[in-house]
Formats: C-alpha cells, structure tokens, sequence
C-alpha cells in the first residue's frame, strides 16, 4: 500500500487498498452475509436475525457476541483470521480503489471506496457536524486495535460542479463494466461494486479530490476511532488512513431522515405531565404515516416533535420561547439554536424531563416503525424527530459548530461486508 502522507489542507487525499472481500463459493450468498452498519442493528432481534443468515455474516466480526469486552474483540479477530485461513474472505491481488452503487427504485446513489488519509477538524479538510460520546468511541477502538482492520466504511459526502467530471466521470465509465460483485439484499436495494485499478483513473479521481472537502455523513464515532489510532501509531503507515465511501452529492444527493429517540423509563403520561404549558400539545389517533405528516407540517413552522408509546400520538410544537431563550445555549449560532435535537437535548431532555443521555435512559432508533414499538413494549416514550436539510448540516458543520449526536442519519448506508480493510496488508 501507498502509505505516502499528503502535505497539510490539500484536500482530501483517497488512495488504493488490497480489499478484502468474500469468496462466492464459500458462502451462502453475499446478501446473506452482509448488514446494516453496527449502529443500526437492532439489538438483540436484529442481531440473531443476522447471526442466523449466515455463519458467516459479517456482525460476527462488528458486533461479537462474548461476556467481556475483550473476549469480544478478540473474538473477533480470532474468526477474521479463521476466516481468512479457511478461504471464506480473501484479499484483492493488487490495491484498487472500488467504485460502489446502491439502487432501489428511482433512488440511486453511486460512489467510491478508499482508504483516506486522516485529517484533524480543524484542518477543514473532513467536517464533522456531531457530537460523539467518548464510551462508544472506547468500544469502536478496542475492536479496531484487536482486529487491525477498518470492517466497514464510513459514509462521507462531497459536492463537485455536479457535471460528469474527474472522479464521477470515472465511476460513470467504469459502471459500464462487468461488476467485481452484484446483490440484493433483503431491505430491497441492489448493490455492485467494481475495483478501479488503471493508473490513468486514479490519478483523475486523486486529482479531482484534491480540490474537495468532505462532510461526514455517517459514522462520528468511527471517525474520531480512526484519530485516536492514529495517535497510538503515530509513524507513517497504514493507520494513518481510514476505510470510507465518498459521495458526490451534487451527482447523487442522499436521502436524509431523523434518528428517533425512545425514552426507555417514561412513559408517555409522565413526559407530557412535565411539560406544564412549555409545548402546544396536540392528541392524534394516528395511523403512524398521518401523524408524521402532521409532524412535518408543524416541522415548517418551528420546532415540533411526536411522542408515542402509549398507543396513540401527541404532537408537541410552538414552544414557550422565554423557555428556550432560558435553556438553549445563546453561544452558538442561530442555526443550531433553532434545531429540533438542540431544543430536544437541551429543554427537554435536560430542563423538563431531566433524563440522563446514557444507553440505559435513552435509545437511539432509526427505524420509525421500530422505535413506536420499543417505546410500546418498554411502556416508555418514543419521540419522534423530522430531519434535518443537509445544506443546515454542511453550513454549520463549515462553521466549525457539531450538532447534537445523532441529530441525523443520511443514506442509503453503504452495506458492511462487501469490502474490508486490513491494516496488515501491504
């Protein structure tokens, strides 16, 4: 591998790796080994549900299963080093970049896999727009370190002039090509990737890259795991790069939608007894798409928010303003001052309903549908968010200002299990 280190701000630097992919033949079928990112995993019903795919899914290796945190990880490296003994995984014979496409419907979105240098915040080069809980970043390391490989890529976004030009000319050309590999996996998206290795394409992607910079659209915690192993191997080499998808969203724009909130231990009655005036309080039987609807329109005006969990749904909007004004910290510009997750974090969570952001009081749901029913099961509160624009993310993220953690989840997500990086490889 090409572990020559870019010189400081000149955008983002994306070189070639020896990926490591799954061999067909040895496995059921490469859906059957895929997933969700490990922060999407619904645990524990997602996670049996992947386990028993395929022996081989690849959340054996993100989420592995032991009674410790270090027979975890080490579990972990013991199957990838046995799966890579047995042939089950196998690296690509030469570095590549790979170009990926993901397609369901109209929806299609296309982009390119590569190992990319690491930058700190401050650089400008890679922007971080949330914040990220130093726990989960603990956990992302230690796997990481015990494995020594990147297990999948962090979703980041760029935006060219939006013509087919530099690298989306070359992903654009090399679509035309018979795949590395082709699938559809069971949430409905196909997927094909393709290994870009022509000395001619990389130097057109590299050069066209140079001149970008980078949001990070999914994977915080990964990100900031990437920094703190860097630090640990401060030498030039391989852990001076990180496994990403770079997007161009000017070509393909994503998709963003909210991440859900489920309030494990209050239940709905007790959250909208605290409110005490603060919130318009709305009652709606529903069904779940008329009430995000009323969600959305209420979202136009200012900061709106549903609660469910008690089989029904009450909007909450119109905040007392001398409330926020008393809550929400006057230090930080007024585009994250007016967010849903600011005024959420800050007025309700914190002031009204005085609830603690740990794993054990708060869960974080991507799925709609999902968090109502958590909520229901646990007898606990499901608030539900509207998204985000991501021109409001990329503006504050350029001025240096991180939204609330997991103030936003953007897709479609790039499947784990298709390529791997090892930091062992040369």
């Amino acid at each position: 591998m090409n572990t020559e280190g870019p010189a400081a701000n000149d955008g983002l630097h994306l070189i070639p790796f020896r990926g490591l992919r799954y061999v067909p033949e040895r496995v059921g079928s490469i859906a059957a080994v895929t997933s969700p990112p490990y922060d999407v995993v619904v645990r524990p019903d997602g996670l049996h549900h992947l386990e028993s795919a395929d022996p081989y899914n690849i959340v054996r290796l993100i989420l592995p299963q032991a009674n410790s945190t270090g027979d975890r990880n080490q579990k972990a490296a013991d199957t990838l080093a046995r799966w890579l003994s047995e042939g089950i995984l196998a690296a690509d014979p030469e570095p590549a970049l790979y170009v990926y496409e993901q397609r369901q419907g109209d929806l299609l979105q296309r982009g390119v896999i590569g190992a990319l240098a690491l930058s700190e915040p401050s650089e400008g080069v890679v922007l971080p727009h949330e914040d990220v809980m130093p726990d989960i970043v603990a956990d992302r390391a230690a796997l990481m370190r015990t494995t020594a490989a990147n297990l999948e890529p962090l979703l980041l976004t760029y935006r060219s002039m939006g013509g087919p030009t530099g690298a989306t000319l070359v992903i654009e050309r090399t679509v035309q090509c018979s795949p590395l590999l082709e699938t559809t996996t069971e949430d409905g998206f196909s997927h094909r990737l393709w290994s870009v290795t022509d000395p001619e394409d990389l130097a057109e992607i590299r050069s066209d890259l140079a001149e970008r910079q980078a949001l990070i659209a999914d994977g915080h915690h990964r990100w900031a795991t990437y920094l703190r192993l860097r630090a640990e191997h401060p030498a030039p080499g391989p852990w001076n790069y990180g496994l990403v998808l770079l997007i161009d969203t000017a070509r393909y724009p994503l998709r963003v939608r909210a991440i859900h909130r489920v309030l494990q231990r209050l239940p709905v009655s007790e959250a909208l007894a605290a409110l005490g005036g603060a919130f318009r309080v709305r009652h709606l039987e529903g069904p779940l798409p008329q009430a995000l609807r009323a969600l959305g329109e209420a979202a136009a005006e200012g900061n709106a928010f549903l609660l469910a969990g008690d089989g029904a749904f009450h909007l909450l909007d119109r905040p007392d303003q001398g409330l926020l004004s008393r809550t929400v910290r006057a230090d930080r510009p007024e585009g994250w001052r007016t967010l849903d997750a600011t005024v959420l974090h800050s007025t309700l969570l914190d002031h009204i309903w005085r609830i603690p952001d740990t794993p054990e009081y708060i869960a974080y749901i991507h799925d709609t549908e999902a968090a109502v029913t958590q909520a229901e099961r646990r007898g606990g509160t499901a608030v539900l968010m509207h998204p985000v624009r991501e021109d409001v993310v990329r503006d504050l993220a350029r001025e240096g200002v991180t939204m609330p953690r997991k103030s936003t989840s953007f897709g479609p997500k790039p499947a784990t299990g298709l390529v791997l990086r090892s930091l062992t490889l040369d």
